[in-house]
């Protein structure tokens, strides 16, 4: 499920805060909320930072010690679970982008 050439955004009615290293994502809209562990909370932090899914798995690999089928099954189990509780969207990487020309 994992679309590596995917950039993950947070849509503008979920609310994320952090507490003490971990993190709670609330929709406003449905009123669901997803906790994170520190572990949930770097993954969502590189996901929605990096230029695409791909180079946030890549950056999680330098970061942890783990297989990488084991951060590959993690990955899309966080993802599929956001995106299903409409807490995250996931786009092509080069929509709602400026040309660089």
């Amino acid at each position: 499920m994992t679309k590596f050439g995917c950039r993950a955004v947070l849509p503008s009615n979920v609310l994320l805060r952090h507490l003490d290293g971990e993190s709670v994502l609330l929709n406003l809209e449905s009123e669901r909320y997803y906790g994170l562990d520190g572990i949930g909370t770097r993954m969502l932090e590189l996901i929605t930072t990096m230029p695409n899914v791909g180079a946030a798995y890549e950056k999680l690999l330098e970061e942890f010690e783990v297989e990488p089928a084991i951060l590959r099954q993690h990955l899309d189990e966080l993802l599929r679970n956001l995106v299903e509780n409409g807490l995250l969207n996931l786009l092509p990487a080069d929509v709602g982008t400026t040309p660089t020309i």
